[in-house]
């Protein structure tokens, strides 16, 4: 599971309801050139561009607002955005690059619309027309979170790694978790705003690269360090991977591909293959910095 976490700098998700495609950008009621322009360029910019919606019927031919939410996810300057547009097509005056850089500032004067948030929020792949098991697995946890925490819970288009599904992302740290149940996502929202992360099937951040995430992970599950923004990914070589703590320690992570043995399905109910994963050797302490 380790290092199978889109790589993205930010996320920009918009409120689409209604029925999903596959490639829910380009095939839901949201206007499929908007979708497709705002996929692209967020792609550009290194963002990930996602649909969400809340959990139960979806009144897709009510005019209503839009719920959006747009996050920086590198430690020490994660944050996240939140508000409603009456039409999405405002979010063409986002400034991405403002996103990327971790500029809240500028993205709030490209779009008032938004204001700071200070609770993450919580988005779980229910795409069924991507993959079934997504749909099954995931809609009755984002049923019964939904209760346990309005409005912060969200039904979200594809994450990746929906072999592992049901999975979630945290916005803002950006985040992805694989395999979840009820009660190990109730933990990881209550980790969330405790400025924590839950180690136990985590994908990685999103921040990373997958070599990266890899590594963070390894040094995690080393030192038992849960805190979000204390470790950061400080270079990367052609084996190995260094990460370092807040507090001037480093460790050297050997990350290599090898062919997943047993072979799996890179989805619900696909036949499975000689698909490869990336894994971290023993983790080498450093000289603080």
């Amino acid at each position: 599971m380790p290092g199978t976490a889109i790589v993205a700098s930010g996320w920009l998700v918009v409120e689409q309801p209604g029925p999903w495609g596959a490639k829910a950008p380009t095939q839901s009621h949201l206007d499929p050139e908007l979708g497709r322009k705002l996929d692209a360029d967020c792609k550009k910019a290194d963002l990930r561009f996602g649909l969400i919606r809340s959990p139960g019927p979806h009144a897709d031919v009510t005019p209503r607002a839009h719920q959006v939410y747009v996050a920086s996810t590198f430690p020490r300057r994660t944050w996240l955005l939140g508000g409603s547009v009456a039409d999405p097509a405002m979010l063409a005056s986002l400034d991405l690059g403002a996103v990327t850089r971790g500029d809240r500032d500028a993205v709030r004067s490209s779009l008032p619309e938004l204001r700071p948030l200070t609770e993450p929020v919580l988005l779980v792949c229910t795409n069924g027309k991507r993959d079934e098991c997504c749909a099954l697995l995931g809609r009755p946890i984002v049923a019964a979170m939904a209760a346990l925490a309005p409005g912060r819970v969200w039904e979200s288009n594809h994450l990746g790694g929906h072999r592992f599904a049901p999975t979630a992302t945290l916005l803002p740290a950006g985040t992805m978790h694989g395999h979840l149940a009820l009660d190990s996502t109730v933990a990881l929202l209550a980790a969330a705003d405790r400025g924590e992360t839950v180690v136990s099937k985590l994908r990685g951040r999103s921040t990373w690269t997958k070599r990266g995430q890899v590594a963070e992970i390894a040094v995690r599950n080393l030192t038992g360090e849960v805190m979000l923004d204390s470790l950061s990914v400080i270079a990367e070589h052609l084996e190995t991977v260094t990460v370092g703590h807040v507090d001037g320690r480093t460790w050297t992570v050997p990350v290599t591909s090898e062919p997943a043995n047993p072979p799996r399905p890179e989805s619900c109910g696909k036949d499975p293959f000689d698909m490869s994963i990336l894994r971290a050797a023993t983790v080498i302490p450093g000289s603080p910095r």
